[in-house]
């Protein structure tokens, strides 16, 4: 058995932290990506989204359609672009990231992304432990309380291990077979919610005017991609330099694309006769309360897989982060640190926090301004690099050829720095009108209002440090020994 096979085989722990993947070590083909994106999407989540772009952004059902289209395909088209990192430097991306920010630069974008991922980790969990809480209740007739919340909040957190701990091989295994198993389980029930839609309604909807559509693919598009933005060179690392880049592009975009669409679109027939779903707290007994009653139980056995097919992903690349921030310890470690956190933060929201998608939503909506300036910077930076240099990747210290200035590639840094507080000055963090937790001076603005300033963060990044005069350092040679051995 190669050295291979045996760190990136289905049902072995995988034994590689974040050091990059050397290329007599790669494998895979772009149709990985394809079930990667799938995977992570294929959560009737999804449909709170289209909701929302009819209850609240005034849209018919054909600008719907076409929000969801634009907004979908779009954002993930953008992971596909990024993810393309990890298959020249084959390292994750917030490691990769350090070669643009420099060792020490690198620590802000790192912790807010892994902020980031420990959040939505925590809203998926929460939120799958009560689909499996009211599956109990269901067959089994038990009413909630402690203990079986806590038994709820484990059942998902030992699948997500079990999945994420094993590591890639078995990630790539798992979402393309279990993606068809929960798709189809999802297709059944988008097809009985269908016919609960009101289509008078639907169609006599009036057209909503035409800044709601530019805002509306601007929502789904920081709902959808821009979270996993960086994320997708995780997942790719292990493909051959050789893929054509557009190949992993346009995987990344149809895999998510397809369910996306199909989840938005029919949120938004739902929403035309009934806000429900739009306003839900609890958006999966919303959906439940819409299905006859003996579709529950496969609605939320769908509405659990798909939940731990996004939480999986979210955990393993959470890990990864954790490593990059400098925690000392094997992957799989790394993993059940992060499950610990999730543990911790759903026995808070479930059993002891009054309110639980406000707060964190409004947490959420901040970090995304941090996340946005990350990805200006980077979507500068990567077609300027033809290369990483394996070994300053890992090197820390102020040999490292990543060191720059004190730690800090200070045309990255200040990029990124500047683009936060331009977004900021256009964001509104709230979870309701009398429950502002921040608003910037021009948050009441146009841009401000339909929720744009992560869009104007990743402008102001990009086009701060494209002047700026930055450079990329790479290796000295692309195809060094170095290259080779660094990931051994």
């Amino acid at each position: 058995m190669t050295r291979s096979e045996s760190n990136d085989r289905v049902g072995t722990i995988e034994t590689r932290g974040i050091e990059p993947v050397p290329d007599n070590e790669r494998h895979g083909h772009a149709g990985q990506m394809f079930w990667t994106w799938f995977a992570a999407n294929i959560s009737l989540l999804g449909l709170p989204l289209g909701a929302t772009l009819v209850a609240f952004r005034g849209l018919n059902i054909w600008q719907a359609i076409l929000v969801a289209v634009v907004g979908s395909f779009g954002s993930f088209a953008l992971v596909g672009v990024l993810s393309l990192a990890g298959k020249k430097g084959g390292a994750p991306a917030l490691t990769l990231s350090r070669a643009v920010f420099g060792q020490r630069g690198n620590a802000g974008p790192t912790l807010i992304s892994w902020l980031s991922r420990v959040g939505w980790e925590t809203i998926t969990t929460t939120t799958a432990a009560y689909a499996l809480l009211a599956l109990l209740g269901i067959v089994f007739g038990v009413d909630q309380n402690t203990v079986l919340t806590l038994v709820c909040l484990l059942v998902f957190i030992v699948c997500t291990l079990l999945i994420s701990g094993l590591g890639h091989a078995t990630i790539m295994w798992i979402n393309k077979w279990a993606t068809v198993v929960f798709g189809l389980l999802n297709l059944i029930v988008m097809g009985f919610l269908v016919a609960t839609v009101d289509w008078a309604k639907v169609l006599d909807a009036p057209t909503g005017p035409s800044s709601g559509v530019i805002a509306g693919i601007g929502f789904i598009a920081a709902g959808t991609g821009i979270g996993w933005a960086n994320a997708g060179a995780d997942y790719a690392r292990y493909l051959p330099r050789a893929i054509p880049g557009r190949r992993l592009v346009t995987a990344s975009a149809f895999g998510a694309g397809i369910p996306l669409v199909l989840l938005i679109s029919l949120g938004s027939l739902l929403s035309a006769g009934d806000t429900t779903l739009a306003s839900a707290a609890d958006p999966v007994a919303a959906i439940n309360g819409m299905l006859p009653s003996w579709m529950a139980i496969p609605y939320l056995i769908a509405a659990f897989g798909g939940l731990l097919m996004s939480n999986h992903l979210s955990t393993y690349s959470a890990g990864l982060t954790m490593i990059t921030l400098g925690v000392r310890v094997p992957r799989p470690l790394a993993v059940g640190l992060d499950v610990v956190l999730m543990f911790l933060g759903g026995i808070y929201f479930m059993l002891i926090a009054k309110d639980f998608y406000g707060p964190f939503s409004t947490f959420l909506t901040l970090l995304a301004v941090p996340i946005s300036a990350w990805v200006g910077v980077i979507l500068v930076d990567a077609p300027r690099r033809r290369t990483y240099d394996p070994a300053a990747l890992m090197d820390t210290t102020h040999t490292s050829r990543y060191w720059y200035t004190g730690g800090f590639h200070l045309p990255a840094v200040l990029a990124w720095a500047a683009a936060i507080v331009a977004g900021l000055l256009f964001t509104e963090a709230s979870t309701s009108a009398d429950d502002v937790w921040f608003a910037g001076p021009f948050a009441g603005s146009w841009l401000g209002v339909n929720g744009l300033g992560w869009a104007i963060s990743m402008a102001v990044a990009a086009g701060v440090y494209a002047v700026s005069g930055g450079r990329p350092r790479t290796a000295p040679e692309a195809h060094s020994p170095a290259l080779q051995e660094a990931g051994r």
